[in-house]
């Protein structure tokens, strides 16, 4: 009996040497992950928590942890992006402001100065303040536009629309510009209607924005395309030129907010990089989606597609 009752005491000594081993262990390792974690927030590394445990429980806890700096890493690269497009945003503003208003400020300084200028320069002079000015009222209605799309205050009413109608209307108040440059124009526009449930004054702002853009950055093409075209469910509209086109690198940031860069076509609106960005932003409150295919000299081509209305 005595032999038996000293044996199972063993036992538990034994048991609760070796639990108090693991919590010892645990202890440690837990006391790693919490050093490790630490200083891995403080770098801001994209380093992960390794660990070699037997406990499938700390191993369970280590991958959830390792999860959470995932996202953590993911959320301090799209606040460093932001910055970046803020701090881009500022100088172009102040750079696309300034430029005007520095105009508008050296004529009105010249006309203050000369009394004796006559009447046909100071008139000159004049409608150059009054356009630079325009310019500035423009760009600023641009950037409020832009606000009020992506903070979703502004509401497009939908109604049915008919395609083919604004895209003949938007193709014709081009003309006179395309007609100066010389350039070809095929157009594409069956004469059934294509109905989608949209906004009219957006279409045709998309329209335009996308047409300015064609001729602006693809005249060296010679040739401009606005083709309209549907199938059961999808109407699409499709604006090309054959201009220098959008290198692969590029294609994929045109639509972004302030995306500047000199050789992309984000450039609509007075360098400040918004027109396709707005463009974009419209489409996609018609429920819509807009794309980009560019091959240099050959084919670039920015495709709006909207669910259709087939009454």
């Amino acid at each position: 009996m005595t032999a038996v009752l000293g044996a199972v005491i063993g036992l538990l000594l034994l048991g609760l040497a070796m639990q108090n081993r693991r919590f010892r262990r645990d202890s440690r390792q837990l006391k790693y992950i919490h050093e490790k974690l630490n200083d891995i927030l403080s770098r801001n590394s994209r380093e992960r928590l390794l660990l070699f445990s037997s406990s499938p429980e700390l191993r369970m806890l280590l991958t959830d942890m390792n999860r959470l700096l995932d996202t953590n890493h993911e959320g301090i690269a799209r606040r460093n992006k932001l910055e970046k497009s803020m701090r881009q945003m500022l100088a172009n503003v102040s750079h696309d402001l300034k430029t005007p208003l520095t105009v508008v400020l050296g004529y009105i300084e010249t006309l203050l100065q000369d009394r004796d200028m006559n009447a046909e320069e100071r008139e000159r002079l004049l409608k150059t303040i009054y356009r630079k000015a325009e310019e500035v009222i423009t760009l600023m209605n641009t950037f409020f536009d832009l606000a009020k799309l992506e903070s979703g205050d502004r509401e497009l009413p939908l109604s049915r629309v008919e395609a083919g109608e604004v895209c003949r209307r938007n193709i014709l108040a081009f003309y006179d510009t395309l007609s100066v440059k010389g350039t070809e124009v095929v157009i594409e526009i069956p004469d059934e209607p294509c109905y989608i449930r949209g906004n009219e004054e957006a279409l045709d702002r998309i329209l335009s924005n996308l047409l300015s853009n064609a001729i602006t950055y693809g005249a060296d093409g010679g040739v401009l395309g606005l083709k309209l075209y549907s199938d059961k469910n999808t109407v699409y509209i499709e604006v090309w030129d054959q201009g220098k086109g959008i290198s692969a690198d590029h294609q994929d940031k045109v639509f972004e907010r302030l995306y500047t860069l000199e050789d992309s076509r984000n450039r609509v609106y007075q360098g400040s990089g918004l027109g396709l960005t707005i463009t974009k932003r419209l489409t996609e409150q018609m429920n819509g989606k807009i794309t980009l295919i560019s091959q240099p000299f050959v084919r670039t081509a920015f495709t709006a597609a909207f669910p259709r209305l087939n009454f």
